[in-house]
C-alpha cells in the first residue's frame, strides 16, 4: 500500500489526534458564541476555500468552511492546493492508497486519482506532494467532518487558471463529490497593508469577478481561486465568504501579517 506521509504533522498542525478534537472542538465553541445568525451552518456547499497556515494562525478560519462542508455529506473529496516546494508544469496528482493523518490513515480514491490523470493529462510528482502543506493541512479537518470520505489530492504547478477550470468542473459534476480550494492571502506585509490587498480577494469571491482578482489579490493559491469562481460563476453558483482575519489576530504583530479568508461555493 502507498502511503501519503504527512510530513507536517506536529508542525502546521498537532500530531496528536487528541489535540485536533481539541482544538476543533475550542474553534467551533468560539464559532457558536459568536453567531448570532446560525443559519449558514445549515449551508450544504458544493466546495469551499479554506487557508492552510498552522492552525494556531488559520485553524478557526479553515475551521468554519469545513464544518458547514460536512452538511454536504460528500464521499469524495479533491484537495487542490498550490505547490509552495517544488517546481513542475501542470497539475500532479497523487496515486497513493492512503492519507496519513494524526486520527488514522484516510483512503484516497486511487482509481477516481487516475481516471482524473488520464482523462486530463495529469502528472504524478512524487516530490511535489511529500512535504506539500497548502493540501496536507486540510486532510485532517476533512477525516473529522467527513470520516466516510476519501480523499485525492491535486497539486498545480506551472499553469493557467483556465487549465483547472474544466477538471473542477468534472469533479463537481459528480454530486457525491466536494472541492477545498487551499490558499492563504497576501504575506509579510502590514497589517494595513495585507488588509488592502486582501480586501481585493474578498471582493473578487464576493463578486465572482476573476477580472478583479488580478487587480492586486497576492493570494498563494490564486489559481485555484479563480478557477472556482468561473466554475461558479458559469453553473449560478453563489460564493458567500465565512471569515478573514490576519495572523496578527492570534500573534499580536502587526508589521509583517499573513491574510487567511473561508468562503463556501453553494449551488
Amino acid at each position: 500500500m502507498s502511503i501519503r506521509i504527512a510530513g507536517n504533522m506536529g508542525a502546521f498542525y498537532p500530531g496528536s489526534c487528541a489535540e485536533i478534537d481539541r482544538m476543533i472542538d475550542h474553534f467551533n465553541g468560539i464559532l457558536d458564541e459568536a453567531l448570532t445568525d446560525k443559519s449558514v451552518l445549515e449551508a450544504k456547499p458544493r466546495a469551499i476555500i479554506a487557508p492552510h497556515a498552522g492552525y494556531v494562525y488559520s485553524g478557526f478560519t479553515a475551521n468554519v468552511a469545513h464544518r458547514i462542508l460536512g452538511n454536504s455529506l460528500p464521499k469524495r473529496v479533491v484537495v487542490i492546493g498550490p505547490s509552495h516546494h517544488v517546481y513542475f508544469e501542470g497539475v500532479s496528482v497523487g496515486l497513493h492508497d492512503l492519507y496519513q493523518s494524526p486520527c488514522g490513515d484516510v483512503p484516497v480514491d486511487r482509481a477516481y486519482a487516475e481516471e482524473l490523470a488520464r482523462r486530463f493529462g495529469l502528472v504524478f510528482v512524487p516530490e511535489a506532494h511529500k512535504k506539500e502543506h497548502s493540501t496536507e493541512t486540510q486532510i485532517p479537518f476533512v477525516h473529522h467532518y467527513e470520516p466516510e470520505a476519501k480523499v485525492v489530492e491535486l497539486i498545480y504547478g506551472r499553469i493557467d487558471y483556465t487549465a483547472l477550470v474544466p477538471i473542477i468542473d468534472a469533479i463537481l459534476a459528480d454530486p457525491d463529490n466536494a472541492v477545498v480550494i487551499s490558499s492563504d492571502l497576501s504575506h509579510f506585509y502590514t497589517l494595513e497593508q495585507a488588509k488592502r490587498l486582501d480586501n481585493i480577494c474578498l471582493a473578487g469571491v464576493a463578486e465572482e469577478d476573476v477580472s478583479l482578482l488580478d487587480k492586486g489579490c497576492e493570494a498563494c493559491g490564486i489559481l485555484g481561486i479563480k478557477a472556482i469562481v468561473a466554475v461558479a460563476k458559469e453553473h449560478g453558483w453563489k460564493t458567500q465568504l465565512l471569515d478573514y482575519r490576519t495572523s496578527a489576530n492570534a500573534s499580536g504583530d502587526t508589521s509583517r501579517v499573513v491574510g487567511y479568508m473561508s468562503a463556501l461555493i453553494l449551488p
